[in-house]
């Protein structure tokens, strides 16, 4: 495929979606105010939505608001 035709393919991901950045333990733990071995501890249960990348753990800002809303109700 040459350059040209390469620029003309269609994005990932369609117009309305964002890239949504991934927060570390650290970050996601400090908007929770809770300890990041914690987070770890309720991603490892599967209670938290959590994106585990070789040994580090990723967090979605979006997942940890749905979770919180799903525990207080």
């Amino acid at each position: 495929m040459d350059r040209k035709n390469a620029n003309q393919q269609s994005p990932r991901f369609a117009p309305e979606e964002k890239f949504e950045p991934l927060l570390d333990s650290e970050e996601a733990a400090a908007l929770l105010k809770i300890h990041p071995k914690t987070l770890q501890k309720l991603a490892r249960r599967g209670e938290v939505v959590g994106i585990k990348i070789g040994k580090l753990w990723r967090f979605r800002a979006s997942a940890l608001d749905a979770w919180l809303k799903r525990i207080t109700r």
